[in-house]
């Protein structure tokens, strides 16, 4: 008898297990647009070259970060944001989402295209700074209303430093221009 029940319950827990596989990832990317695109430019970097290996790395997690805020502030939620940022750009973030919260609205990015020129890239290789001209269809929505609706062009100032295992974005400040 006790054998059936573990039967059972190992096959609850394995149904458990799958669905949750197969369901978080629909969990955190309604709605979101995870077509982020992301061009990096390296030519212009000093006083060090950027490896080949970090390049890629830079790419990956500046694409992860914009689709997590793209998530972040279109679900006003603070749990896509854990691990991607820290300093300045993690508080903007934060209050970003609270204000949204006390005033209902939401914003979503879709079509992104960032293009990014590294602009210095320490000899420690222990921060990066980088440019971005970044494109975007902007949607603010006051609950289920859409209240805007514009194509943008931002400029942003970018300081990335690596992580555990990966690249962090410290300061995302908007500008006028390069």
């Amino acid at each position: 008898m006790t054998h059936g029940i573990r039967l059972v319950g190992n096959s609850i827990i394995r149904v458990t297990v799958i669905l949750a596989l197969v369901l978080a990832p629909s969990i955190y990317s309604y709605g979101a647009d995870t077509g982020v695109q992301v061009h990096l430019d390296t030519q212009k970097a000093n006083p060090r070259a950027v490896e080949s290996l970090t390049e890629v790395g830079i790419v990956r997690d500046y694409r992860l970060a914009w689709t997590s805020i793209g998530q972040a502030l279109e679900l006003n939620t603070l749990d896509p944001l854990e691990g991607l940022f820290a300093g300045d750009a993690k508080q903007w973030l934060k209050d970003t989402v609270a204000s949204q919260r006390r005033s209902g609205l939401s914003q979503r990015y879709s079509q992104q295209n960032h293009r990014l020129e590294a602009v210095f890239y320490a000899p420690e290789g222990d921060v990066i700074e980088l440019h971005d001209t970044a494109e975007y269809q902007l949607q603010v929505s006051d609950g289920n209303k859409v209240i805007g609706d514009e194509h943008v062009v931002v400029h942003y100032v970018v300081l990335m430093t690596p992580g555990a295992d990966r690249w962090v974005i410290r300061q995302l400040q908007a500008v006028p221009g390069f």
